[in-house]
């Protein structure tokens, strides 16, 4: 299990992928799988859509990814697409018996084509609740996220270290960030972590910009915010993308060699299916 690999493999270097839209060939993610697998990751994480629209491809990549990888699987599973109880433990089920071992428990953001008051009353309000099930259900190592920017909608880092850690406290064995490109705002998370007693490991989340477009999105989705250095780069390159994605990914590099100098427990990238973008990162 992933958990293990903190004992005896640090640093941990991981990556994430996202199963294919529905109506595209899901094949097409087993070979960018096979070339992922070269780079030697210590787990590859499956995303999963909110209100579990790609539930059965996210499963089928992540048994491809550990029976046929052979790499560790963590399987992503949101509060908002678990109707009842029930579900959760077939869900559960299905992932034990093909040898998942690993699941990163998720509040996740309102589904689109979820009203408010369905999301209101969804049957796992938080990833504490959710969490306390898995661990009870199986014994899964299990994954929690965090935000080093704060999460949008906490009043202050110290309330959101705090709700952090009851959801630590229900039984994560390892935290991964939320994307960010300042270092000083995750070392000013992970000191707050640690003096509120949280000991676990954490693994702080990157992804490279590559395009100037990405960067209102990411802002968006996310509400992280992009140092001065980077975004001076990102104007300097605007009409030039080739040489924007270079800036980006070795803005990345640099980012990934400071927190490595700092003695983190691992590094997580977002890779977006990117084969390139990984091998470039990671050699």
């Amino acid at each position: 299990m992933i958990k293990d690999y903190f004992h005896k493999n640090r640093p941990v270097y991981s990556l994430e992928v996202f199963p294919p839209k529905q109506d595209t060939d899901i094949t097409s993610i087993y070979d960018s799988l096979d070339k992922f697998k070269e780079l030697h990751p210590h787990f590859i994480s499956v995303t999963y859509g909110a209100g579990g629209t790609t539930s059965e491809n996210t499963f089928a990549i992540a048994s491809y990814i550990q029976n046929q990888c052979g790499i560790e699987a963590l399987t992503h599973l949101t509060c908002a697409a678990i109707p009842d109880k029930l579900f959760l433990t077939n869900f559960l089920t299905n992932l034990y018996r093909n040898g998942i071992r690993n699941i990163l428990g998720l509040r996740g953001d309102q589904p689109r084509g979820m009203s408010d008051e369905q999301f209101a009353s969804r049957y796992y309000e938080h990833a504490s609740d959710l969490i306390a099930d898995i661990k009870d259900a199986y014994p899964f190592s299990v994954a929690g996220a965090c935000y080093p920017e704060i999460h949008q909608e906490a009043a202050s880092l110290e309330e959101d270290v705090a709700h952090l850690k009851i959801k630590v406290d229900k039984g994560v064995d390892f935290l991964i960030t939320q994307l960010f490109y300042d270092n000083e705002a995750f070392f000013r998370f992970l000191d707050k972590a640690r003096s509120t007693g949280i000991d676990i490991p954490v693994l702080p989340g990157l992804m490279p910009i590559m395009t100037a477009g990405q960067v209102k999105n990411i802002i968006e989705l996310s509400g992280c915010a992009i140092p001065d250095h980077l975004r001076h780069a990102i104007d300097k390159y605007r009409d030039s993308p080739a040489d924007l994605k270079k800036a980006g990914l070795d803005y990345t590099k640099q980012q990934m060699d400071d927190l490595l100098a700092h003695g983190v427990d691992g590094i997580h990238l977002y890779s977006m299916n990117k084969v390139e973008t990984a091998k470039y990162i990671f050699d």
